[in-house]
């Protein structure tokens, strides 16, 4: 038997016995969904902002770039109270050695991380080496976008180029000092004066000690030294006995 719902309920049942059924079968379907196959995701694993801020003296209060850095969402700072040019900063040390695969250093100003371009691009490019990022907030670069690399890879172009230019004036001051007859290096303090003297106090009968000639001179002994063994006085020619005879 064919049972054709209508808008009276289903034929040969009645209308309320159908309203039930339909009713029943709407709440069954809504209570039970239909099954789906899960999918399985990749979660992305989420790095740390770790911050560093650094003031030359104690007496500097490093609360502005803290401030900076708690708003960046760093959840640890490092500061370091020592002048840039120092290597020995412990607590850079220590964020450096906190970093790991996927974090974020992060600082208020590009100076206060390196001690020269050289030394940042240099920071920078260990950091990436290991999967570690970085970030500047006044100068809004971030390493682990695609334009904060490209920025940096400028820095790093620039500070060869400032390599370069000041290997080549050296080479050019070097080269033009020659050419005027100067040469580089601690002037010479056994002059050939001095040395002159020096060999003719030596040649004395009894000879001038070195000590004795080293005060005169007003030069170390050792030097004196040195200098009469280096270039011994020439004896003068003595024609021996047959030479003697013939005169």
């Amino acid at each position: 038997m064919v049972m054709v719902a209508g808008a009276k309920g289903v034929r040969g049942v009645p209308a309320v016995v159908a309203r039930r059924a339909l009713a029943s079968g709407a709440a069954d379907a809504v209570a039970a969904p239909a099954r789906t196959r899960p999918v399985a995701r990749k979660s992305k694993p989420v790095g740390h902002l770790v911050g560093y801020a650094r003031v030359s003296t104690a007496e500097q209060d490093p609360a502005l770039q803290l401030d900076a850095l708690g708003g960046a969402g760093c959840w640890r700072v490092f500061t370091d109270h020592a002048s840039g040019s120092r290597e020995d900063r412990p607590e850079l040390v220590a964020a450096l050695d906190s970093l790991r695969r996927g974090d974020t250093l992060v600082v208020w100003r590009l100076d206060r991380l390196g001690r020269s371009l050289p030394h940042l691009i240099e920071t920078v490019t260990g950091l990436r080496e290991r999967g570690v990022g970085f970030r500047s907030v006044t100068e809004a670069i971030d390493t682990t976008t695609a334009g904060g690399r490209l920025v940096f890879h400028l820095f790093g172009a620039l500070a060869e180029f400032e390599r370069q230019l000041i290997r080549d004036r050296t080479l050019a001051g070097l080269a033009a000092a020659r050419a005027r007859g100067r040469v580089g290096g601690r002037p010479r303090t056994m002059t050939p004066a001095k040395l002159r003297l020096a060999r003719a106090m030596r040649a004395q009968t009894p000879p001038v000690s070195l000590g004795q000639i080293a005060v005169e001179l007003g030069l170390p002994k050792s030097t004196v030294a040195r200098n009469l063994a280096a270039q011994p006085a020439t004896p003068a020619h003595d024609p021996g006995p047959a030479g003697r005879r013939r005169r």
